[in-house]
């Protein structure tokens, strides 16, 4: 039987939300709507792999197995999934790489970024590699993309999603994002869907509630700067550089802007249209308060497009502007 997703997740109940974490909340959002959309079951979507499938085709082919498929208005080649069967990943579509199982919300920043055809792009954190997969499709399997992260242990994952997406144009690298300045590449586009605490994806894990610390957000924050930074070095003049999270936290959102647009006389915010329901940024926080430009960075909850919570800037290094 096919789960209510306007319905509470029961196993939400084990876990008990923190005083801080509420209070730190209420000051960003309304709490309880927030808390009713974290703690909901996760809305399921899928991306056609345009590689190896065409989009109308797919759909009909998956619907004629009695799913419902709604199409992610920022997302031509991209549907939300219902049915009576939950096992979406033992469908042949998905086995043959027709499909990719991604959250709606983890679509938005390769769209954001705009990766062309023939372009050298990295995604410098990427496994399991959703996202790696979606840009590589849109260039076509034509270009390069160097699919990196740090963590040896999640490059199965990402090796076996690229080659069921039948992609030519991927290399996969397992370092520190800081090594590729030893490589002297400059790259056209740069994802940096950088490490976070995670707080825009509780309804997929409910983990989150007992496991967020502000100690570890700061210390994160510390992670994201320095990899901004290296992924700043890594970009050519005139290339665009997105950096995404999945998390709500601002000192991990619109504060690494922020610091990214004090420290580089170089770095500009690209203002984007996309077609979802936006929140404000948050523009000051705990005594701080931003760059103006913070202004046009994306941030939306979960309760505005029923999605993953998702923070996502578009930064592009100015030609005529040297950097410190």
């Amino acid at each position: 039987m096919a789960e209510d997703r306007t319905k509470s997740n029961p196993l939400a109940k084990k876990f008990e939300w923190k005083e801080k974490f509420i209070k730190r909340y209420e000051k960003l959002t309304d709490f309880e709507t927030f808390k009713d959309f974290s703690t909901r079951y996760p809305r399921k979507s899928i991306r056609v792999n345009t590689i190896k499938a065409d989009v109308e085709a797919t759909k009909h082919s998956i619907e004629q197995k009695g799913f419902t498929l709604t199409p992610v208005p920022w997302c031509k080649e991209a549907f939300w999934i219902e049915g009576e069967r939950r096992d979406y990943g033992n469908l042949l579509e998905h086995a043959l790489g027709h499909i990719y199982i991604q959250d709606a919300a983890s679509m938005i920043p390769p769209i954001v970024l705009n990766p062309q055809p023939h372009e050298r792009v990295l995604d410098m954190c990427a496994a399991p590699g959703s996202k790696t997969t979606q840009i590589a499709a849109m260039m076509n399997n034509t270009g390069i993309v160097i699919a990196n992260d740090s963590d040896s242990s999640r490059l199965a994952a990402l090796g076996i999603n690229v080659q069921r997406s039948g992609l030519k144009n991927v290399m996969i690298t397992n370092m520190k994002g800081h090594l590729f300045a030893k490589t002297n590449l400059l790259f056209d586009k740069i994802l940096l869907d950088a490490p976070c605490s995670g707080t825009g994806t509780i309804r997929k894990s409910l983990r989150t509630i007992q496991s967020w610390n502000p100690g570890v957000v700061k210390k994160i924050c510390s992670i994201q700067k320095n990899l901004l930074v290296t992924a700043w070095n890594l970009l050519k003049p005139g290339g665009v550089l997105v950096y995404s999270t999945c998390t709500l936290e601002p000192e991990e959102n619109e504060q690494v802007v922020d610091f990214a647009l004090k420290k580089f006389e170089d770095c500009s915010v690209i203002p984007f249209e996309i077609n979802l329901k936006r929140s404000a940024p948050i523009m000051e926080f705990e005594g701080k308060t931003f760059h103006p430009d913070v202004q046009h960075t994306l941030r939306i909850w979960p309760q505005d497009n029923d999605t993953e919570g998702f923070y996502v800037a578009k930064l592009q290094k100015n030609v005529d502007r040297q950097h410190k």
